[in-house]
């Protein structure tokens, strides 16, 4: 079993940044890719950002490029995210999610999650 938990989630005004952190224990060795979903309300789930444990090409949603970075830091088993010029749309729960393959954009492919950090954004 993996276990993540999440944290850095607040509330900030438009244009402003934040850094979701996400650190990983338990079977970490078995993690082969993880990433950043959300959930804005009333909405589904998302797919955010994503990046391989040994650290290859990261890919972003549409929405995510140019404005947030992800990065990891094995030494710490951490991943996280920066988020600049932020935008209310981006209000949501944040969520880390670890696959043992490929992962991709489905969130469905990720086998555990954290318990989510809500960004709230306010224009």
């Amino acid at each position: 079993q993996v276990r993540l938990v999440e944290s850095g989630g607040g509330l900030v005004q438009a244009g402003g940044s934040l850094r979701l952190s996400c650190v990983a224990s338990g079977r970490t060795f078995s993690i082969y890719t993880m990433g950043w979903f959300r959930r804005a309300p009333g909405k589904e789930r998302e797919f955010v950002s994503s990046i391989t444990w040994s650290g290859g090409t990261p890919y972003y949603a549409d929405s995510a490029k140019g404005r947030f970075t992800i990065s990891r830091d094995n030494g710490k088993n951490t991943m996280y995210l920066q988020m600049n010029s932020l935008k209310p749309e981006d209000t949501a729960v944040y969520y880390c999610a670890a696959d043992r393959a490929g992962g991709g954009t489905d969130p469905y492919r990720y086998d555990y999650w954290g318990q989510g950090t809500q960004v709230t954004v306010s224009s």
